[in-house]
């Protein structure tokens, strides 16, 4: 028989409770579980609120992948990283990509005079990993240029081609990571039939300039 308080209505009897409280208690750990948890850590969203409230996002959060491209050469020319929890960088595939500096970077101007139909060669001198950005214009006319790197150190024959201008320009703009140790500049031929002047700008981390004069 059920329990009476003193004004004579009747109450649940004890155990009935506790049953009572007891599922309470499940059905709510139950919405939590089907709302919350799944979407959240399993990205299971059965009734569509785990997405609206942003919580299946949450565990793909550490799942998702990119692709950084190896722009210095050295390792894999591109590596598939996995996106950290939040907060986390993500890994370079190339942890030189920055290079700390105990002085700021250099900048000079130059000028050099072409007579016509001649030419010169300007060489920044460069370790390896070492970064310029450079400028250059001639004053009227156009140039055959040809932007290359070698190392005298290894041979002769030894050389790379950063850019080249076949029919001629009148400037030319850009920046390069030196991917060896070595000279890296610019060959000029004058085309025209008057004699010219280049001016270059070089901002970076060189180590000299060098002049070969005209040839």
């Amino acid at each position: 028989m059920a329990n009476q308080d003193d004004s004579g209505a009747p109450q649940a009897a004890p155990g009935k409770q506790l049953w009572l409280a007891s599922a309470g208690a499940a059905a709510i750990a139950l919405v939590l579980l089907v709302i919350a948890i799944l979407p959240a850590e399993y990205g299971v969203d059965p009734t569509g609120m785990g997405g609206a409230l942003g919580l299946t996002a949450m565990s793909t959060a550490g799942n998702r992948t990119l692709e950084i491209a190896d722009v210095l050469g050295g390792n894999e020319d591109v590596r598939t990283v996995e996106i950290p929890d939040y907060g986390q960088p993500v890994p370079l595939p190339n942890p030189e990509i920055h290079q700390s500096e105990m002085a700021p970077p250099q900048t000079r101007t130059m000028t050099v005079s072409i007579p016509a139909e001649q030419e010169t060669e300007i060489k920044t001198v460069l370790r390896e990993g070492k970064v310029i950005v450079y400028s250059w214009s001639v004053d009227r006319g156009i140039l055959y240029s040809d932007f290359h790197g070698h190392d005298p150190e290894v041979s002769a024959e030894f050389w790379v081609r950063y850019e080249e201008h076949q029919e001629g320009a009148a400037s030319a703009n850009g920046s390069l990571v030196a991917p060896f140790g070595g000279e890296h500049g610019w060959y000029w031929v004058n085309l025209n039939e008057h004699p010219v002047t280049v001016t270059l700008t070089v901002t970076g981390y060189f180590d000299d300039i060098i002049d070969y004069g005209i040839f």
